[in-house]
């Protein structure tokens, strides 16, 4: 029985269950690729559904106003990956008469997507053999095929990519992309992965090598900056003040509290709480300072004066809806 065989044979047995899964509509199909290139399927499952209820379509997604693309979007992090999908969305009215481009090219050409989510869409909604070669699928090809080589290098995920092209089913590609993915997820795992019962034990170049555990070699990260944000929460008459953030940073068009960042947590102020956030190359240390004044301070650049009742119909990044949870709670 062929690597695909055997692969798709594993997947009609143990298959996941998704609420995108046996979808053909490309356009929900991307949104659930973009939200799992950064999510647990688990956190994902509840932000696609509430995606596609706000947005149904690539219309629906291009017309509407950013700042409530973000506020749908608010509480999954990396929000560059909701501005992409809005901006491509409008791409494709305008570019491609409002009709979701269907080659690969095309497809990995719009703003925010990759060579794996081109693949995903490809396969899945149009049938096109391109494999989808993600951590999962990077994982089980070194162990079972053996790639020993740092799979953090380009040329070596390319040389898993020529794998996968040569053992991908041309009839059912979409298929054969999906059981790679739920393989890795369930099966193939990073660490424990059920060996004594997997259909390629007799073949698996890891297992019979010993390698498991070793196999994909990755070069460690690198390591991450520290940031510490000192947030000034104005309170006066039931109205604060907050900004945008509007510099190409993280965060970009959310709304907070003002900021002042610092070199250190430490401050003479008294402060109400303390939150710690780690994204990918950073991590965050955000101070929050409460100030009761009969008069709130002026405002700058990019600052307006809201009523606090109405904080939560801007969107914001973590650090300020979990401090606003303690906050309503006292």
């Amino acid at each position: 029985m062929s690597f695909a065989d055997t692969l798709i044979g594993w997947y009609e047995e143990h298959q996941r269950y998704l609420p995108w899964r046996g979808e053909t509509d490309p356009y929900k199909i991307w949104v659930s690729e973009i939200i799992l290139q950064q999510t647990r399927v688990q956190q994902g499952w509840d932000y696609y559904l509430r995606f596609i209820e706000n947005f149904p379509n690539v219309k629906a997604l291009a017309e509407a106003e950013e700042e409530k693309v973000l506020r749908v979007w608010q509480g999954l992090g990396y929000y560059s990956r909701a501005r992409n999908m809005h901006a491509a969305a409008q791409e494709i009215m305008t570019r491609h008469e409002g009709k979701f481009p269907k080659d690969y090219d095309n497809i990995l050409a719009l703003k925010g997507v990759g060579s794996y989510t081109a693949a995903a869409i490809a396969s899945i909604a149009f049938h096109q053999p391109y494999p989808a070669v993600d951590g999962n699928v990077i994982r089980i090809i070194s162990r079972i095929f053996g790639v020993c080589d740092d799979v953090s290098q380009p040329a070596v995920v390319k040389r898993i990519t020529e794998i996968c092209k040569c053992h991908i089913d041309a009839t059912r590609p979409g298929i054969f992309n999906q059981a790679a993915m739920d393989f890795g997820a369930m099966h193939c795992t990073p660490k424990n992965p059920k060996c004594v019962e997997c259909p390629f034990a007799t073949t698996c170049y890891a297992l019979k090598n010993q390698l498991t555990e070793v196999l994909p070699v990755k070069k460690k990260k690198t390591g991450q900056r520290h940031r510490y944000f000192h947030y000034y929460v104005y309170i006066s008459d039931n109205k604060t003040i907050i900004e945008k953030r509007t510099a190409n940073d993280i965060w970009r068009n959310m709304y907070q509290f003002p900021l002042i960042e610092k070199d250190s947590e430490t401050s003479s102020e008294p402060s109400e709480y303390t939150i710690r956030e780690v994204l990918s190359h950073q991590i965050i240390h955000a101070t929050f300072y409460v100030k009761i004044a009969k008069k709130l301070p002026e405002t700058s650049e990019n600052q307006f004066v809201i009523d606090f009742d109405n904080i939560h119909d801007y969107p914001m990044p973590k650090v300020m809806t979990e401090f606003l949870k303690v906050l309503e709670t006292k």
